[in-house]
């Protein structure tokens, strides 16, 4: 275990929040770039790649992470993790071609997966006590990241070069290793360490086909191609496999184990279904502001901004709270946010005041910053040190698990309900949707044509958010089967 009186605490807790940082803005920082790169290197019917390939690959090794920290400690596998994130960086900045980025931005998440660690590190260094309010600033970190990510990645871009996105993270990814190798103290037991190479791989195989088949399919590839069975099939032979592993290995990579223990079950059942309304929230919202309300993409991010203030604030509070009340009835509260935020959103139509969307983001990142620090703490909590990192990474996985469903799903339903509504002589001349999102390309469309496909978009986003209300309230009945006694001080000690 860590030993916390050898170990500076302070700086340890500096260094994985600039990790979490690092990890946090990568998203929104690359997002915003992503005009100025198409425009530079081409490739726009690969964009999408440039973000999906990151988060498939660090949704795939972060258990593999998570477990090797068990065997071998944090200090070295993140170490490794980090270093491996920062080389892909490095090449990302250098790339020349879309496919040169995209391949780069795979090694990226490849070291990625080992961010997770910071919270592992966290639970290790910190008693129950203030372990929730340290997790309450962790997780705020993510909140305020979406408000400087859109803003460093727009100063990059306009007055550096987009190249410097990726080059920002050397010398903080580097600090953070340092400190982290100095500042960081184990006591690990000297014997030999079993591996389970057969598990990681047969993992990495089924979940890349899952993951590769959910994120391509219908768009890349249409849904019953050959390729995609082919996917299918690896996928399900590839997690039989790693199941059967995983029973019968003395050291397995993700022990089943974790699932029996209640606490994490319903935490990481809840994470699954709240992360798809996130993702649905996050990426349809501002195709209702550009679509519906014909405004640009400057206020799209405004209204999302409200839910990266009201995030870390929840966070905070939420850390001090599940030290006070348990986890249960803080997770509770969050939830409760979320379905009244989803169910609000749900109701919005064209002429839903502008306002009112700001209160709704509001709510629903303080639902979420209540919810998922407390399952954060909740996870760390329960299990002893020699699991911690895994029953951390396979939280992380599943919520990534579910935003990748999430997206997939939304948008079948979203298109399925667009192409119902549109005209059917604007669908037989194959007419661009795209065009509506822009301010010039709505102002070239005649008015009645550019009426008629705002309300089928309006009609498919509305059938999106409904949707998302009953899944916000199915994660509210989960949430409802934590432990009563879910107080996790003689777990954790």
């Amino acid at each position: 275990m860590i030993l916390q009186r050898l170990t500076n605490t302070r700086i340890v807790t500096i260094a994985v929040m600039i990790a979490t940082f690092l990890a946090a803005i990568e998203g929104t920082i690359v997002s915003t770039a992503m005009p100025t790169i198409v425009g530079e290197l081409g490739g726009l019917t690969m964009i999408s790649w440039v973000v999906s390939v990151y988060m498939l690959t660090s949704a795939v090794t972060s258990p593999i992470y998570g477990k090797l920290a068990d065997l071998f400690g944090r200090k070295v596998v993140f170490a490794v993790g980090t270093l491996l994130f920062l080389a892909g960086s490095m090449l990302s900045g250098l790339a020349q071609t879309m496919g040169q980025l995209i391949w780069f931005r795979a090694v990226q998440g490849i070291g990625a997966g080992s961010i997770t660690l910071t919270y592992t590190i966290v639970g290790d260094i910190y008693p129950f006590e203030q372990r929730g309010k340290i997790q309450g600033y962790m997780s705020g970190i993510w909140g305020i990241s979406g408000i400087l990510g859109p803003l460093t990645g727009g100063f990059l871009v306009d007055y550096v070069s987009w190249r410097w996105i990726f080059y920002m993270n050397l010398p903080f990814g580097i600090l953070s290793v340092i400190l982290i190798w100095l500042y960081l103290h184990e006591n690990l037991e000297k014997k030999r360490k079993h591996v389970d190479y057969p598990g990681a791989l047969a993992f990495t195989i089924g979940m890349s086909a899952l993951l590769y088949a959910l994120l391509s399919g219908g768009t890349t590839h249409p849904w019953g191609a050959p390729l995609m069975v082919v996917l299918y099939a690896a996928a399900l032979v590839g997690l039989a496999l790693f199941l059967y592993i995983q029973w019968k290995s003395p050291e397995p990579m993700l022990p089943l184990i974790l699932f029996k223990i209640r606490a994490i079950t319903v935490s990481n059942a809840a994470g699954f279904l709240l992360s798809s309304v996130l993702v649905a929230i996050s990426f349809y919202l501002p195709v209702w502001i550009q679509g519906v309300y014909g405004q640009g993409a400057t206020a799209s991010g405004m209204t999302l901004l409200p839910m990266s203030i009201g995030w870390p604030l929840a966070a905070s509070l939420s850390g001090r709270l599940v030290v006070k009340i348990g986890a249960r009835q803080t997770s509770l509260i969050g939830a409760a946010t979320l379905v009244i935020a989803a169910g609000w959103l749900a109701t919005i139509s064209v002429h839903t005041p502008h306002w009112m969307l700001y209160v709704m983001m509001f709510l629903v990142g303080f639902g979420f910053g209540f919810t998922f620090t407390s399952f954060t703490v909740t996870t760390i909590s329960a299990v002893d040190w020699h699991l911690r990192g895994a029953a951390m990474a396979s939280s992380t996985f599943i919520r990534a698990l579910g935003q990748t469903l999430g997206i997939a799903v939304f948008g079948t339903l979203f298109n399925h309900a667009l192409t119902g509504r549109l005209p059917a002589d604007l669908a037989a001349q194959g007419f661009d949707i795209n065009k509506v999102l822009h301010p010039d390309g709505a102002a070239s469309l005649p008015p009645e044509t550019l009426q008629a496909v705002r309300e089928a978009l309006a009609y498919g986003l509305e059938r999106v958010f409904l949707v998302l209300a009953l899944i916000a309230l199915a994660g509210l009945l989960v949430t409802l089967a934590f432990p009563k006694a879910a107080d996790m001080r003689q777990q954790s000690q």
